[in-house]
C-alpha cells in the first residue's frame, strides 16, 4: 500500500494505491483504491476508485476520472460528506511504481472495449452480413431453378435449313396427333 499527496491550498488530495501480483497475467498491477480530499484541513471527502488500474510497469491514463456519471463515474463517494462533492480529474495520468528518470512509462488507457462507436459498427456489420447471406441464398435458389428440367421449356434451334424443315414436320405431326386425340374424346 502506498499513499501520495497533492497539495494546493486549501485543498489536499491523497491517493491510496496498492500493488498486486496476478498469476493469471504473470505480472504486477497497481490500482488506485481511494482518493481523499481534504478541504481547509478539516473537511474530508473520501472516494473509492473503481477500474483505475494498470500493469505496474506502465502508467494509467484517462481523459476523465470523475465521480460524475457522464464521465463513467470511476470515483464512488464512500462517505456522506463525499456525496456533496463532484470530483473530476481532467487528462489524468498516474504511475505508482517503476518510475525512471521522472517520466511516465507507456500508458494503459481507460477506454472501454464496447464504446458506442464500436457497438454501432458491430450492429451495422451484422445487418450487412444478414443482407449478404440473404442475397447469396437467393442466388443459390435461382441457380437451383435453372437446373430443374421440369420447369424448362423444350426449345430447339436448328443449325441448317434441312434441320429446320425436319423440325417443322415433327411439330406438325405432334400437333396433328394432339388434335386427333382431342377429337376422339
Amino acid at each position: 500500500m502506498m499513499e501520495f499527496v497533492l497539495s494546493d491550498d486549501p485543498f489536499c488530495f491523497r491517493f491510496q494505491l496498492s500493488n498486486t501480483f496476478y498469476e493469471s497475467s504473470g505480472q504486477w498491477w497497481f490500482s488506485v483504491d481511494r482518493v481523499s480530499v481534504l478541504y481547509n484541513t478539516s473537511e474530508k471527502a473520501i472516494f473509492n476508485a473503481t477500474d483505475v488500474y494498470a500493469p505496474a510497469s506502465s502508467s494509467y491514463r484517462c481523459l476523465h476520472v470523475s465521480s460524475l456519471q457522464r464521465y463513467s463515474g470511476l470515483l464512488l463517494p464512500s462517505t456522506e460528506h463525499a456525496q456533496r462533492w463532484a470530483l473530476t480529474f481532467v487528462d489524468f495520468q498516474i504511475q505508482a511504481f517503476n518510475i525512471s528518470s521522472g517520466k511516465f512509462s507507456p500508458a494503459s488507457d481507460c477506454t472501454t472495449v464496447l464504446t458506442p462507436a464500436i457497438l454501432m459498427g458491430l450492429i451495422t456489420s451484422l445487418i450487412l452480413l444478414l443482407v449478404l447471406a440473404y442475397a447469396l441464398h437467393m442466388v443459390v435458389h435461382l441457380k437451383h431453378i435453372e437446373h430443374d428440367d421440369h420447369q424448362k421449356a423444350d426449345i430447339y434451334f436448328p443449325q441448317s435449313p434441312e434441320q429446320l424443315e425436319h423440325c417443322c414436320e415433327e411439330t406438325s405431326m405432334v400437333n396433328n396427333g394432339a388434335s386427333d386425340k382431342q377429337r376422339t374424346f
